[in-house]
């Protein structure tokens, strides 16, 4: 079973997919708030990640939707609500598109769409360069909050996610959510799903989540909003109301 970090012991029970900078602990400015009485959350940890460190790959997006699948199978989690960050974002789309009843809803966070980016072959090399040097790494950190917030929380940012993550690992999770297409089935999808973009979000930008998410799940009952005040990291640049926020959907899912 794939490590994972549980929170509370409500009879809603949530699966958690973090991004590629980070580990399950992506989310800890947000465990202190949660309502631990209607809800039980578990936060992954992925291959070549954190506590999962040494587990073998492979490092792909649609490896991390099988093993969320498969750590609700192992909990006795017949039916769940997945919550997914950036790239885990992707992988909490593919969750709902292959978990079929057993997902209740899905929460995207500055997620990566579904399908394959159209991106060029100098942006996948500046993503690739991210892998090796700092530098490049700072400069995609500061454009996805747009170049709003504290250099000194930038480098804590870059150097948890070099500590966590396996270099082989942090490639692998690259080239795959930005080459994969997982979107087949989404055109199934009818679940109540909530997408939630950065106002100063420069990477993964609101008006791609608004034109994009409707197109991939037709079906679903989805709401996109924006966050005020935010870019990518949510989690740490706005934790009280997105605790909120996620709380109050995951309640209307579970009446729904």
């Amino acid at each position: 079973m794939l490590w994972h970090k549980t929170i509370g012991e409500g009879p809603e029970r949530v699966i958690a997919l973090h991004g590629w900078f980070g580990d399950h602990r992506a989310y800890a400015g947000l465990f202190d708030m949660l309502d631990t009485e209607r809800f039980t959350y578990a936060f992954v940890d992925y291959r070549g990640y954190g506590h999962a460190r040494d587990l073998a790959g492979p490092y792909t997006i649609g490896q991390v939707a099988q093993d969320a699948l498969a750590l609700a199978e192992s909990l006795g989690w017949n039916r769940f609500h997945v919550i997914g960050h950036s790239m885990g974002g992707k992988a909490a789309q593919k969750v709902a598109i292959d978990g079929g009843s057993r997902v209740k809803s899905l929460i995207a966070i500055t997620p990566v769409p579904a399908p394959a980016m159209p991106v060029d072959d100098a942006t996948f090399g500046f993503f690739s360069g991210v892998c090796d040097s700092d530098e490049t790494g700072l400069a995609l950190i500061g454009g996805s909050v747009g170049d709003r917030l504290s250099k000194v929380w930038m480098k804590r940012l870059l150097a948890g996610a070099r500590a966590t993550a396996k270099p082989e690992a942090f490639r692998g999770y690259m080239q795959s959510f930005i080459r994969d297409d997982l979107s087949a089935g989404a055109d199934k999808v009818t679940i109540p799903i909530l997408a939630l973009a950065g106002e100063h979000d420069n990477g993964v930008r609101a008006e791609v989540v608004q034109a994009v998410f409707p197109q991939i799940f037709p079906k679903a009952a989805l709401t996109v909003e924006v966050l005020a005040n935010s870019g990518h990291y949510p989690m740490d640049e706005i934790p009280v109301y997105l605790a909120t926020r996620i709380e109050a959907f995951l309640g209307e899912a579970a009446g729904a």
